[in-house]
């Protein structure tokens, strides 16, 4: 009995002490737990905060158990397993010389992060070409269609068919941007269009290469070239005087460059000779900037590819009396085409004007006939 009694004596005394360090040991649980709650919550507001930015979070998670555990359990082993990887998508412009074979690889981030997967960018003819016209809206074009992000384009005119057809298809090629499989590339030289011998040579390319022609009134076009033409010569003369023979009172002078262009069924005629109808897609000038997203969605189909490009990214700059671009694939913020966009053309004599819609109205016609498009021109 006196053992039992001074058990009992024990255990009064030490019964205080133990529930004490019962209530520490949960203490320190349950701190511990908020812990780590906080740093999951913590991680996660990160990432959506690098979403944000304009980042794109590349998650792998370990697969799921197959125990029979409550949900809550499997989500925190989840959270303790995840590898979280944020890689910048944003384009950078730059490029990285390969001196040991020659080549250039695109710079981009996204190309680099794709390259370290095994999935190696390439460079290839293009599918598609932009080949007209001049003035007609053709960097436009370009540019939009540069907002899909399954199209890329060589950014500047190559002139590889009308200039540089002797330094032969490898150098040409060489010219194109870097591209994964199912991405279209592109390609833009309005002279293409006009230039006789080009028809023929795309075709032996490629001949299935799908061909987009941007045509505007050839009266505006003209005078749109015209423009261009004399804010770079000083002193040029008037428009009236170079559009017709012995001055503004003769005949169509058809051999000056910017009333020449805007005979279009004479060049079509001959791209027809090398390609179906089917394989040119023609994009309304006056269109492309009244309604921009119509024409995009035309373009998109022509190309194979989801109408991606729609009315959210254009807003229209009632100064330049043009659409300009919410973001592009270089720029995020909203911004116009450059200065030489939209310029205000020169006063024409309007007899002169006339003269010229005379002249081109049986052209127009053909073009209408050919095209199996009415656009309306005067």
């Amino acid at each position: 009995m006196s053992a039992r009694r001074g058990w009992d004596l024990f255990w009064r005394m030490n019964r205080r002490s133990c529930a004490l360090t019962l209530l520490m040991c949960a203490g320190v649980l349950y701190l511990s737990y908020t812990f780590n709650s906080c740093l999951v919550t913590n991680l996660n507001r990160a990432i959506r905060q690098q979403r944000a930015q304009g980042f794109l979070s590349f998650v792998a998670t370990a697969p799921r158990s197959v125990t029979a555990e409550p949900e809550e359990k499997q989500i925190a082993k989840q959270e303790e397993q995840t590898v979280v990887r944020v890689v910048p998508l944003t384009w950078t412009g730059l490029t990285v010389g390969n001196e040991s074979n020659g080549e250039q690889l695109d710079g981009a981030p996204k190309y680099r992060f794709l390259r370290q997967q095994g999935l190696r960018p390439s460079r290839k003819f293009p599918d598609a070409l932009i080949i007209g016209v001049k003035k007609g809206g053709t960097r436009a074009l370009l540019e939009f269609i540069r907002l899909h992000p399954d199209v890329r384009a060589a950014g500047s005119e190559v002139h590889f068919f009308d200039r540089f057809y002797s330094k032969g298809f490898t150098w040409y090629r060489h010219h194109m941007p870097p591209t994964l499989e199912g991405q279209v590339t592109m390609e833009k030289t309005p002279s293409y269009f006009v230039t006789r011998e080009v028809p023929q040579r795309v075709r032996q390319m490629n001949p299935n290469t799908k061909l987009l022609v941007v045509v505007r009134d050839p009266v505006t076009r003209a005078i749109s070239d015209y423009t261009q033409a004399a804010s770079k010569k000083a002193g040029m003369r008037r428009f009236e005087d170079l559009a017709f023979l012995n001055g503004s009172g003769g005949l169509v002078d058809t051999s000056w460059g910017p009333v020449k262009i805007g005979v279009y069924a004479r060049h079509l005629e001959r791209w027809l000779r090398c390609f179906p109808l089917n394989q040119l897609l023609f994009v309304s000038g006056e269109r492309l900037i009244v309604d921009p997203a119509a024409e995009m969605a035309r373009v998109q189909d022509f190309l194979g590819l989801k109408r991606v490009v729609t009315e959210k990214h254009f807003y229209f700059n009632s100064t330049k009396g043009f659409p300009c671009l919410m973001k592009s694939e270089g720029r995020s913020s909203p911004h116009c085409l450059g200065k030489t966009k939209g310029r205000n053309h020169p006063h024409i004599d309007p007899a002169a004007i006339e003269r010229l819609r005379e002249f081109y109205r049986p052209f127009n016609a053909r073009f209408y006939q050919l095209t199996g498009i009415n656009f309306g021109w005067p």
